[in-house]
């Protein structure tokens, strides 16, 4: 690192931050970096600094004018996996797609090698971990040698995870767990390990100058002063960190500090979240029709609340219904649907403590679907294919649904149009005038009593007007144009 920061790489834009090359890919030919920009691919040169990422397109012998992709200021930045392919398709997954406000489109950075991604995984860490490290450096607003000392932080890790790659013959190195910040963004409490660390460098901060005096302290080496005594220093100012004093972490004598007691907490919420992701992928299943099977045993309950309340909206048994309006009736006239919504939280709570304590010492009760018979190839094909034809179909409806109220709102049909606008001034004026109580109770009134004996010849005569009505508005008129017919009238307008 140190000699490639002494280099005459990027001289010129590195010394205005004084930036330090970390990593340089692209150089040999049996390890290409492309740069994919739409439907066109360039190779080129790919250099990693601790604070942006540099690409440099080849040329017939010499290297373009190099893209800088910053990684240092807040620009809302995603790193993250991408597929790609020839000609914008998307089949393999070797790639690492950039984007933030300062791009007009994504940047997509692609690693190709025959077998495996290991060099895009590598490469999408150690970016990840300077994107991190001054993500956590602006929310925190650490400035001065602290500063230098959690770039620093970052750089160790980097290092560490090349000195193994160097190592170690196996090609399946977890990156993330050598990377701390890349670490702490995906620990449980991760977030809290950093915001403790940012409150022992802001104290640092404060007791710094009594640090200096103090004679007897016990300080530890912190990974600025590692990486100064390597011979690579770090900050505008040239003063040695050892030599001023840079305290580093908490002791305390038979006591865990701050940083321990988040780090041990974090352990602790991982070993649960392993544990639940273990049993997550457990119950996964593969097949459309599988999964569909155990959704619908999932909702069964659901849905037999559902087709209760459709028997008492229809009212398949009188008596229940009338019941029911009545008391319904009672709680929302009374102002008591809060308490009723309260108690029926408090019914669900006390019946998840009964059942734990019922259910201690016994195994799981596991639940039962009935598989799906299997299905051939063509049999697949021709489910797919009816989904498809159902989810079109739902997609034409809900076209015409908003074609519709184009044309009432346009008034197209002027007679349609002047009811749909009586009927916005009538709600308009029971919302203003009506208390919300006295709404929901005639809301609810108007839906449960709707199909009663004594109001169901009205209702179907009603409804049978309603869809007459909603069936003689015409559609708005679509016109479809391609993209060069677009650009030809732009063109006629200017």
């Amino acid at each position: 690192m140190k000699n490639q920061s002494e280099s005459s790489l990027l001289s010129a834009v590195r010394s205005t931050r004084g930036e330090k090359i970390l990593e340089v890919d692209g150089t040999v030919t049996t390890q290409p970096v492309l740069e994919h920009v739409g439907i066109s691919t360039w190779p080129g040169r790919l250099i990693l600094t601790d604070h942006a990422l540099y690409f440099e397109a080849l040329r017939v012998v010499s290297y373009d004018k190099p893209k800088r992709y910053d990684l240092s200021d807040d620009l809302n930045q995603t790193v993250k996996p991408e597929l790609t392919g020839p000609w914008g398709t998307r089949l393999f997954d070797k790639a690492v797609l950039y984007k933030s406000i300062s791009l007009s489109e994504p940047a997509i950075i692609e690693f190709p090698e025959l077998k495996g991604h290991t060099r895009r995984d590598y490469w999408l860490a150690v970016i990840r971990e300077i994107l991190y490290v001054h993500r956590f450096i602006n929310k925190f607003h650490i400035t001065g040698i602290e500063k230098d000392d959690a770039l620093s932080k970052a750089i160790l890790g980097i290092l560490r995870v090349q000195a193994i790659q160097e190592i170690s013959s196996s090609s399946t190195v977890c990156f993330e767990s050598l990377l701390m910040f890349n670490l702490c963004d995906q620990l449980p409490g991760g977030d809290l390990i950093l915001e403790t660390l940012a409150n022992m460098s802001s104290s640092r901060g404060l007791n710094w100058g009594n640090n200096i005096v103090a004679s007897g302290g016990m300080y530890s080496i912190s990974a600025l002063t590692t990486v100064s005594n390597l011979g690579v220093m770090f900050g505008s100012s040239s003063n040695n960190p050892s030599e001023a004093g840079l305290l580093v972490g908490e002791l305390a004598v038979g006591e865990m500090s701050s940083l321990e007691r988040a780090v041990k907490e974090s352990r602790e919420n991982y070993k649960k979240v392993v544990l639940a992701q273990e049993t997550v992928n457990g119950v996964k299943a593969d097949g459309i029709d599988t999964n569909l099977a155990v959704m619908k045993e999932l909702l069964l309950p659901v849905m037999e609340v559902g087709n209760w309340l459709l028997s008492l909206v229809y009212w398949d048994d009188p008596l229940k219904s009338l019941l029911f309006s009545l008391i319904s009736t009672f709680i929302i006239f009374r102002g008591w649907l809060g308490y009723t919504l309260a108690l029926t939280l408090v019914l669900i709570a006390i019946f998840m403590v009964v059942t734990r304590f019922c259910n201690q010492g016994r195994p799981l009760v596991e639940l039962k679907v009935m598989a799906p018979p299997p299905m051939n190839t063509m049999e697949q094909l021709l489910a797919v294919q009816n989904a498809i034809s159902q989810a079109e179909q739902l997609v034409q409806d809900g076209n015409i649904v908003l074609l519709k109220f184009r044309a009432l709102l346009l008034s197209i049909f002027p007679q349609a149009s002047d009811r749909f606008a009586a009927l916005l001034v009538f709600m308009a004026l029971i919302l203003a005038l009506v208390p919300s109580k006295y709404m929901l109770l005639v809301v609810f009134l108007e839906t449960f009593t709707r199909y009663s004996p004594l109001r169901k010849a009205s209702t179907e005569r009603w409804m049978r007007r309603l869809r007459e009505w909603w069936f003689s508005i015409p559609a708005a008129p679509v016109v479809l144009e391609t993209q060069r017919q677009k650009e030809k009238d732009a063109k006629k307008r200017k």
